[in-house]
């Protein structure tokens, strides 16, 4: 059964930065009720990032939300269009993808979007099935439904038009060819990041070309990372993963800056506007952020890892970070004979990603960020021949367990 269409409104509207066209979508939504019959939800996803963080995850949590008011979602993987790339933000056109490294990339892809979305009212279709099979007269009467000048209206484009940085004919066809996508699978909706505005527009404009009723366009706001400024970024390692160790995704969620609170209920959880209107009440009347965070954190961290997950994490941070003690679940290192020490024990440690290196190290031992059972390490110490049950802290966050 669907929700009232006013109901879905609310939904469909939280957080979300601009909807074209309001009205149209209304109208979609009475049909759909009256019919009861779900809509096309589409997403298209470049497979040359495969690492899914929070920041990724706003636009599929928004379609998780639509597939909740019963809608059914269409995953574009584009392995076509990847051999172009899309040259959105970018100052040069981007080297097209080899078909084995899309196909990796895809798989990848898939195994983590179901972390988020529900697989029953999900189906994952690649944009080769049909793009691969038009005819050169096809691509060109593509091509004809649209003129250079509007084509030269992104940004990018423009920048480097005017940079005498060389355009490729090809990367004009990408947005094309994502629109076609909407044609072929007659998308009522199509989501994207705010960075995707031209070419889901584009979707807009070749449905109206063909005799179809036009998608509605959903723009989701960029999500700040942890740093409170730049976008979320593994290359700025300010993310969080979706595929983060529950207790390391809780431990980030409470560096939160005060200010994103609401932003990341609103873009992050599929908490209802009224729960998040409260939220915002609570904070204005001067209740704690970091509780309120312990409650993010604890949505975040059930929604991708189960709830099981998520109470092992709260107790993991609270006595790592808030009582300053050796948690119960942490890392072990096997030890190989009675006689290794702390030196020797370094390649493990930097393999398993403890420390970056033996200078670094050493580093932090010298800055007394170091501790063997909770007592600080200096260099000398490192000769310290280690035993069944010591336990190496590196900072406040890092520890780790020896046993023979």
């Amino acid at each position: 059964m669907f929700l009232q269409p006013a109901e879905q409104m609310k939904m469909i509207q939280k957080g979300a930065d601009t909807i074209v066209d309001m009205e149209e979508l209304q109208a979609k939504l009475q049909r759909s009720y009256e019919q009861q019959k779900p809509l096309i939800v589409k997403l298209g996803l470049d497979p040359s990032a495969p690492d899914i963080h929070l920041g990724h995850a706003v636009v599929l949590r928004k379609i998780k939300q639509l597939q909740d008011l019963g809608h059914h979602a269409v995953i574009v993987i584009g392995d076509f269009t990847g051999r172009i790339g899309d040259p959105t933000g970018k100052a040069k056109g981007r080297v097209a993808l080899s078909d084995k490294v899309v196909k990796e990339n895809a798989k990848t892809y898939c195994e983590q979007i179901f972390k988020v979305l529900d697989a029953t009212k999900t189906t994952v279709r690649f944009n080769s099935e049909w793009l691969s099979k038009l005819t050169f007269e096809e691509v060109i009467k593509l091509a004809a439904s649209t003129s250079v000048a509007r084509i030269l209206e992104r940004d990018d484009f423009q920048k480097r038009y005017k940079a005498q940085v060389p355009i490729g004919i090809h990367e004009f066809f990408y947005p094309l060819m994502q629109a076609y996508d909407s044609v072929e699978l007659q998308a009522d909706i199509e989501l994207g990041g705010t960075d995707q505005t031209f070419n889901i527009l584009m979707g807009r404009t070749l449905q109206k070309h063909v005799g179809l009723e036009k998608q509605i366009a959903i723009f989701m706001p960029l999500l700040e990372g942890l740093d409170g400024q730049e976008k979320m970024s593994k290359s700025l390692n300010n993310y969080i993963g979706i595929n983060e160790a529950p207790e390391n995704m809780f431990k980030k969620l409470m560096e939160v800056p005060d200010q994103l609170i609401i932003k990341y209920f609103e873009l992050a959880t599929d908490e209802h506007p009224t729960m998040i209107a409260q939220i915002k009440q609570r904070l204005a009347d001067g209740e704690n952020p970091r509780d309120i965070k312990i409650e993010l954190a604890e949505i975040i961290v059930a929604l991708y890892h189960g709830q099981e997950a998520m109470v092992t994490a709260k107790a993991y941070f609270e006595t790592a970070f808030q009582q300053r003690k050796i948690p119960a679940n942490i890392p072990i290192l096997q030890l190989e004979n009675n006689h290794i020490t702390l030196n020797d024990a370094i390649p493990a440690l930097v393999a398993l990603g403890l420390v970056k290196s033996k200078s670094e190290l050493q580093r932090l031992i010298q800055q007394n960020g170091v501790s063997l059972n909770e007592s600080k390490l200096s260099l000398k110490e490192l000769a310290t021949t280690l035993d069944t049950g010591d336990v190496l802290q590196i900072g406040k966050k890092r520890f780790l367990k020896f046993m023979k």
